[in-house]
């Protein structure tokens, strides 16, 4: 029966590489179980509230086990869904400030919606081709810098100088311009540990740094009782197995948002999730669907409608469940290396997603400190994108420059992407190239002329 309603045998795999490729694809990608509590958890929104990291551990994990699963039967590709990095730190770190956690997560409930429309009328390949290759791949390079700039300043390997207004530098190496203490050491123990694996080809090798240094963490803390974790004590549980707490499910407000900051805003905020989700989707389903051989005569990715409105249904669950919006992640790949064909793979995955929600006490007493090396790692994988710029065509090189370099030194992706749009659309006119760019990339550019230019503009109207 699964063989018949998953063409295990027809796409030339085994029911025992299947069960392979969903292992290697859980420990791949288990991470997300500790880092999407640890930044969504280490921010606040505009009222100075945070999220529980024992209920966002839960509702990390139900949202991936439902959605693997829904992806394997729906889609029948070895593709698993979870809470998207990059998407969690705008979320965190770029809307939550704005407004409350509720108003926060309803913005990607309408992300995943207006997804879903786009993916039903069509328009999604109409705006994927809107935008140019070398910025699509400028923004995840970006995104990739000011993740492992998170994870440095999270593990207080990189502090901000008390009174840098006296100084040249900003910031600074440890908390005084020296690397001191045990967690600091547990840091960057993590991430030689995490290159090295990652080095080496090891499977599952950001998920072994983790809960190796976890453990080492727990030892050292035992016998010296440190203060400076941060966070997160690595203290061990008084039990291991618990009831799952699903108290942030449903804790989302579709309109509260407008009611906190402008309709200008709300809308840049929507466009840049929809825009960081749009094209990580595209490209992880693309590049891991062809790595399987899934591809027809023609490129094309089997039954695509079905798994990008999954995707896009994904998104809406996330923010449902006060996870941040889940999608697809190329840690599938590492399933597919294992030999898995078919979404069959995704009920292991999605079943193991389902055991971790009874775990929760074991994976809340991971430290900063131990989870900060994956977002260095992660950080890196995501740079590796850099490669495929041309550098030689300033029309492509400096609008990519500039996406890549804006994310991580203003701390805000959205204003990564504008000044990336804005510089391009302004090269392409000054070369009298002005009709390569589409209009849909036109209006996306003069959004961000707003966006970029709204404290003149509410003075020129009287708003201040």
């Amino acid at each position: 029966m699964f063989d018949r309603y998953f063409r295990i045998s027809e796409r030339g795999s085994t029911l025992g590489r299947e069960i392979r490729g969903g292992l290697a694809t859980f420990f791949t990608m288990a991470y997300i179980l500790v880092l999407n509590p640890i930044i969504l958890g280490s921010a606040e929104d505009k009222f100075g509230h945070r999220l529980d990291t024992v209920q966002l551990t839960t509702a990390t994990a139900l949202v991936a086990a439902v959605m693997t699963v829904v992806m394997g039967i729906g889609g029948n590709l070895p593709l698993a869904l979870a809470a998207g990095l990059g998407l969690n730190a705008v979320v965190a770190f770029q809307i939550a400030p704005l407004m409350s956690w509720d108003d926060a997560m309803g913005l990607i409930v309408v992300e995943g919606l207006l997804i879903c429309v786009l993916v039903v009328t069509g328009l999604r390949e109409a705006v994927m081709r809107a935008i140019p290759q070398p910025l699509k791949q400028a923004i995840s390079v970006g995104i990739g810098l000011f993740i492992a700039f998170i994870g440095f300043v999270d593990a207080g390997f990189v502090s901000r100088i008390p009174d840098a207004a006296n100084t040249t530098v900003p910031v600074q190496l440890g908390g005084s311009g020296t690397l001191t203490g045990w967690p600091i050491l547990v840091f960057c123990l993590g991430v030689l540990l995490t290159v090295g694996l990652l080095a080496r080809r090891v499977k599952g090798a950001i998920l072994i740094s983790i809960v190796t240094m976890t453990l080492v963490a727990i030892v050292i803390n035992s016998v010296a009782d440190i203060k400076s974790w941060g966070l997160t004590a690595p203290e061990w549980p008084d039990k291991v197995v618990d009831t799952p707490d699903f108290g942030l499910l449903g804790h989302f407000s579709l309109f509260g948002a407008f009611g906190q900051t402008g309709a200008i805003t709300v809308v840049l905020l929507v466009f840049t999730l929809i825009l960081s989700d749009f094209f990580d989707t595209m490209g992880t389903v693309v590049g891991i669907t062809a790595e399987a051989g899934l591809l027809d005569e023609e490129g094309r990715v089997p039954h695509l409608g079905r798994v990008l409105l999954i995707d896009g249904a994904a998104a809406v669950a996330g923010g449902a469940a006060s996870a941040s919006s889940a999608t697809s992640y190329i840690e599938s790949a590492a399933g597919v290396g294992e030999g898995a064909r078919t979404g069959f793979a995704n009920l292991v995955t999605g079943g193991l997603f389902g055991l971790a929600l009874f775990l929760t006490p074991l994976l809340t007493i991971v430290p900063l400190q131990a989870a900060a090396p994956a977002l260095v790692a992660v950080g890196f994988l995501m740079m590796t994108q850099v490669k495929h710029i041309d550098w030689d065509r300033y029309d492509i090189a400096v609008p990519a420059f500039l996406t890549i370099a804006v994310m991580p030194f203003t701390y805000s992706i959205t204003n990564g992407i504008g000044a990336g749009f804005l510089a391009y659309v302004v090269i392409k006119t000054v070369l009298g190239r002005a009709r390569e760019v589409h209009w849909l990339l036109w209006a996306a550019s003069a959004l961000f002329l707003v966006y970029f230019a709204i404290d003149p503009i509410e003075q020129v109207l009287g708003v201040k």
